[in-house]
């Protein structure tokens, strides 16, 4: 896995991966960034919530249950002092779909904090990471 990061201006870079996807990062204004885009702190904790939600989403679906749709809110506290990693992260999910069990999608859950999502199991060396989870019956 690669990636290559080039300095665009002002606090303002742009990533390119080694699969040749774009993703742009800024800083705040306050560090002399503009606000044109996510921070780069902001995508790593994008990064989890998306490895997570695609491992819950896969292993429901090789479970073949009926998952419809699937949403990870992270809120993270940050260290005050430097360097300012993340010292807490809750993971909520709110996973639809029809006539699924807690038990089988909190073990979904489990089984991505647990064993495959390398991005939040990574972030757990340095934050106490909490998981809730809802489930909604879909239409």
């Amino acid at each position: 896995m690669e990636c290559t990061i080039k300095w665009v201006d002002g606090m303002s870079f742009i990533a390119e991966t080694g699969t040749g996807h774009l993703v742009a990062m800024d800083g705040a204004p306050d560090a002399g960034g503009r606000n044109l885009a996510p921070r780069p702190m902001e995508l790593m904790l994008a990064g989890a919530g998306g490895c997570t939600a695609f491992d819950v989403v896969l292993i429901l679906k090789r479970g073949r249950h009926d998952v419809r749709g699937c949403s990870v809110r992270l809120e993270a506290d940050r260290a005050d002092t430097d360097p300012k990693v993340f010292t807490r992260i809750r993971f909520t999910y709110t996973v639809t779909g029809r006539n699924l069990k807690r038990e089988t999608v909190e073990r979904a859950i489990h089984l991505s904090a647990e064993k495959y999502c390398s991005a939040s199991i990574m972030l757990g060396k340095t934050a106490e990471i909490t998981h809730e989870c809802e489930i909604v019956e879909a239409d």
